[in-house]
């Protein structure tokens, strides 16, 4: 029962941030292109892999909390349905050039978004675990 609790918050949280990043005007962009919800996205699949990595191989995470972070918070803040209605309005319009641009761009960025948040959190973990050590080892010795 707590992890749906934990969901829940964070979908609430994840829900409420979506809405406020998407009244963001980007200032001088007036395109069709539907560049607050490729941000959130992204930002989105970073954070998923950098998250679930320090999760699962540098930190033991609740997995109420790991529910709640990755399923609600994210699950909320980002979504692969609003992507497809963006894009679906492109080409109902007839911008197909910026409605394969965006599939495309969404795509790659996410892909390569989380593969770089992979590889910062190993990092982090790995700095993070080095040092703990390094001052358990420097306790025991004195």
């Amino acid at each position: 029962m707590k992890k749906y609790i934990f969901i829940s918050i964070g979908g609430f949280i994840g829900a409420i941030a979506r809405y406020l990043f998407e009244l963001i005007q980007i200032l001088g962009y007036h395109e069709l292109f539907p560049l607050n919800t490729l941000i959130i996205n992204i930002a989105g699949c970073f954070i998923m892999a950098f998250f679930i990595t320090l999760a699962f191989e540098f930190r033991e995470v609740n997995p109420d909390i790991r529910h709640g972070v990755t399923i609600g918070f994210l699950g909320a803040f980002t979504t692969f349905a609003t992507l497809c209605k963006e894009t679906f309005e492109l080409m109902r319009i007839g911008d197909y050039f910026s409605a394969i641009s965006y599939i495309t761009i969404s795509i790659m960025l996410g892909l390569g978004v989380a593969y770089l948040g992979t590889i910062l959190a190993r990092s982090a973990g790995l700095r993070l675990f080095r040092r703990k050590e390094k001052i358990e080892i420097e306790s025991e010795v004195e």
